[in-house]
């Protein structure tokens, strides 16, 4: 709730305000505390109890429980830099395995103590060296491939390749997660955000563009267990063609609607939205084709297909964002 304060001033002319007794015992704040005031881009005055302490890690404690892999998971996405998980008397085989299964899906955490009753965990990333766009990007170029050798493993009856789509997925969650928790970083101390050259409301578009891009990535993933429940199967050369063009070209759709966002284009954004025709046109020429031509397989066809369109519409939702 906003409350309104009367601007003051001493008789040597500096101005002053009095800040709410609630905030400052809130804080524990007491007569001659520091706290940090650091003025933004657009002019605001940011006063933080917080950030004249940074250097002291943020520290969670947690114990063994059904949930505790959800809980380190949500821990590290709110900026946690230490999360401490205590036992009673000692960790089960169980809790310990599932531990460090979660920390493996994690970019940055680390054990960085371990006994019988104690595993703590440490980020060692730093947000401030963490660009948003980067990360971004880095996770788009992981699920472009994954969307190319996909359809690839499709067509070719390559089961090895579709192995290798789905367990890169677990590495662009990776990415996924790191970048959300970079953002939720930036959200929480306004600094960051000034150095990094985000507003909160950017940092809304870049959470929807991360999410756009991971299902773009279980997209990719369908299409390869279709390929798996082909088992090797090939398409027909006709149907070939046809899924590496839809594949071509919802996924150079993709490509132009990232980079769209990237340059706040919106010549190029508004451009996404003319190709929906020739996205309809390939879709509805190959589910034809498949009906005829593959109709023992056509079930693993038609799903692949939808994965496709659904690319698309991705794209589309992303450009929105220009």
């Amino acid at each position: 709730m906003i409350k309104l304060r009367k601007l003051q001033r001493t008789r040597t002319g500096t101005f002053f305000v009095c800040l709410p007794r609630s905030w400052a015992q809130k804080h524990e704040l007491k007569k001659g505390a520091q706290v940090a005031i650091d003025e933004t881009s657009d002019g605001r005055l940011c006063i933080d109890a917080k950030s004249v302490s940074e250097e002291s890690p943020k520290v969670a404690v947690l114990s063994p429980g059904p949930f505790l892999s959800v809980e380190i998971v949500s821990r590290y996405l709110l900026g946690f830099d230490v999360i401490r998980v205590e036992a009673r008397d000692r960790f089960d085989f169980d809790v310990r395995v599932a531990i460090k299964q979660t920390v493996g899906s994690l970019v940055g955490l680390e054990i960085v103590e371990e006994t019988s009753s104690l595993i703590v965990l440490q980020c060692l990333l730093q947000p401030s060296n963490l660009a948003p766009e980067k990360l971004l990007l880095r996770n788009y170029a992981i699920v472009a491939g994954m969307n190319r050798d996909a359809v690839l493993s499709l067509v070719d009856g390559d089961l090895q390749l579709a192995k290798s789509v789905v367990a890169r997925d677990d590495e662009s969650d990776r990415q996924y997660l790191l970048l959300v928790r970079v953002l939720r970083s930036i959200i929480q101390h306004p600094g960051l955000g000034e150095k990094l050259g985000l507003t909160p409301l950017n940092c809304l578009d870049y959470r929807l563009a991360a999410s756009f891009i991971e299902v773009l990535g279980d997209e990719a993933v369908q299409v390869a267990n279709e390929a798996l429940l082909l088992n090797g199967v090939k398409p027909s050369e006709r149907v070939k063609n046809l899924l590496i063009g839809l594949q071509s070209l919802c996924c150079g759709v993709s490509d132009q609607a990232l980079k769209a966002f990237v340059d706040k284009d919106v010549a190029l954004a508004e451009g996404v939205r003319g190709i929906y025709a020739k996205v309809d046109a390939a879709s509805m020429e190959l589910e034809k084709t498949v009906q005829t031509e593959v109709p023992l397989s056509m079930s693993e066809y038609l799903t692949s297909i939808l994965s496709l369109r659904r690319v698309y519409s991705l794209s589309d939702e992303l450009a929105d964002l220009v």
